[in-house]
């Protein structure tokens, strides 16, 4: 098994010098699973993002802004939703797949592929899908603005985020 690393560079008291801006760097071998948020942060989301394995993990969730990893299997989708006063930002990594948007849960007019580097912007209001039409895990992270989920969030299925969404 080959371990990647991902150099990540976090503030907190003991490892950040207000003066001099000195950021201690830290390297992890293993996929990033805690929210760094609400204090500065700086990552490699590339590789961050390309070694996250679970459904959805928060890691940065601020007062007005969350950075989730999104890993989406082969066949699967994130899950036709909307945000009523969210606007979400998706850069897909790694992986090939379909975007859906419309104004109804059953008018989604807007249809269009999607693959690495690719960025899509949903705005408040508005339902959405990505579905995984690749032939490996859909690697992608999520900009929500303000923040969606709970500080700490991590789900590592779609079955285990869909059950904590319906015990909202």
């Amino acid at each position: 098994m080959i371990r990647r690393v991902i150099k990540i560079y976090n503030y907190d008291n003991r490892n950040y010098n207000k003066n001099n801006y000195n950021f201690q760097q830290q390297a992890y071998s293993q996929p990033l699973t805690t929210d760094y948020g609400s204090n500065p942060f700086v990552v490699d989301i590339n590789k961050a993002t390309l070694h996250n394995n679970t459904f959805r993990t928060a890691l940065w969730t601020g007062n007005h802004l969350q950075l989730t990893l999104m890993n989406i299997p082969v066949g699967e989708d994130i899950g036709l939703e909307m945000h009523p006063d969210v606007d979400q930002f998706l850069r897909i990594e790694e992986g090939h797949g379909l975007v859906q948007m419309g104004h109804g849960k059953d008018h989604l007019y807007f249809q269009q592929p999607a693959y690495d580097d690719f960025a899509i912007f949903i705005p408040a209001g508005t339902w959405h899908n990505v579905t995984n039409t690749g032939n490996k895990p859909l690697k992608l992270y999520s900009i929500y603005a303000p923040p969606n989920h709970p500080w700490g969030t991590v789900h590592q299925t779609k079955a285990e985020a869909e059950a904590a969404e319906n015990h909202k």
